[in-house]
């Protein structure tokens, strides 16, 4: 079933118990980031519907009180089988609760407990329209347009149908800024990310996934808006930073943090969604698609960082090799 057919099936189900009146997204890692669309999405948009993004450990020992009938869960997993979140699909399908998995390969786990299973496109050369993050967003849309309405539905499935051609060219445009990046970041022992807004969760993935994880690299993300409530003190002329400046609300946000960035710091890479292309999708919906815009230009970024310190990507000391 297409996403747009399963929140019908569910609306339908739900009618006569009051309809659907919280949606919570669980998920860990990448995947916890890959939400952060949709959950801001809901938190703008909607009048009357409640959401909740969580950690899959943390809605398993914390389930919110409301969780029940008038529920919907959505949890992803790369490959069906992350503990945590096959464990939070368990609870939402021993409480009655509709649970959607998005996840890569279908034939896992998580399918066990899952209502409804959404595959997404994953690897090089695939449809940004088809990834985790769009069809993440998907859900909420499809929710808040199938109950309370939303105005913007057809410009946003327009955004969909332009995100796949403007990321692949964004991600042609950065191959030389990135390999200049790399020679000028190899050695460093911390990076900082920063963002806003609905992109916010592309730069907590960058921060844990990549330099944390895959290149184990000291980094934090920082919100744009939080910048200046502590973090702008290890500003100075040696600490790197990548900033991500999104297109739609919160710009300003990150406009504020790149003029004190470019007066007192010296290695900021800027990651610009306007210079990317971003502003050919209606200012209206824009918001949402900043995440896809970086989460898929930080690769070309990530793979020549890992070339140039000749430590791949697929490196780990812990992850899957030691009991945790």
């Amino acid at each position: 079933m297409e996403i747009k057919e399963i929140i019908e099936k569910i609306v339908s189900d739900k009618k006569d118990v009051g309809g659907i009146k919280q949606v919570y997204y669980a998920a860990c890692g990448g995947s916890y980031g890959a939400f952060y669309p949709a959950k801001t999405f809901l938190e703008t948009e909607a009048t009357e519907i409640k959401v909740g993004l969580y950690n899959s450990n943390e809605f398993v020992h914390n389930t919110p009180r409301a969780f029940g009938e008038n529920s919907v869960l959505v949890v992803a997993s790369h490959k069906g089988n992350t503990p945590e979140t096959v464990k939070a699909a368990e609870i939402g399908k021993k409480a009655g609760v509709p649970v959607i998995a998005l996840t890569w390969i279908t034939d896992s786990p998580i399918a066990e407990h899952a209502d409804y299973v959404v595959k997404y496109t994953f690897g090089e050369g695939k449809d940004i329209a088809g990834e985790k993050t769009i069809k993440a967003l998907l859900t909420a849309v499809e929710i808040l347009n199938q109950t309370e309405g939303y105005t913007h539905y057809d410009t946003f499935m327009d955004g969909v149908a332009k995100i796949d051609h403007i990321v692949k060219n964004a991600c042609k445009h950065v191959e030389k800024r990135a390999l200049t990046f790399a020679k000028n970041h190899k050695d460093d022992k911390v990076i900082y990310t920063m963002g806003s807004g609905a992109g916010f969760g592309a730069a907590y993935m960058e921060s844990i996934c990549i330099f944390m994880e895959m290149q184990w690299i000291n980094s934090a993300s920082i919100h744009s808006g939080e910048f200046f409530h502590g973090p702008f003190e290890i500003t100075d002329a040696e600490i790197p930073f990548v900033l991500q400046i999104s297109e739609g609300s919160t710009r300003a946000l990150d406009e504020r943090a790149l003029r004190f960035l470019n007066r007192y710091a010296k290695r900021v890479e800027i990651l610009d969604a306007k210079d990317l292309g971003l502003s050919t999708i209606d200012s209206s919906v824009v918001d949402y698609f900043n995440h896809s815009l970086f989460n898929n230009v930080y690769p070309v970024y990530n793979q020549a960082l890992a070339i140039e310190r000749e430590h791949p990507l697929t490196t780990r000391r812990y992850m899957w090799k030691v009991e945790y």
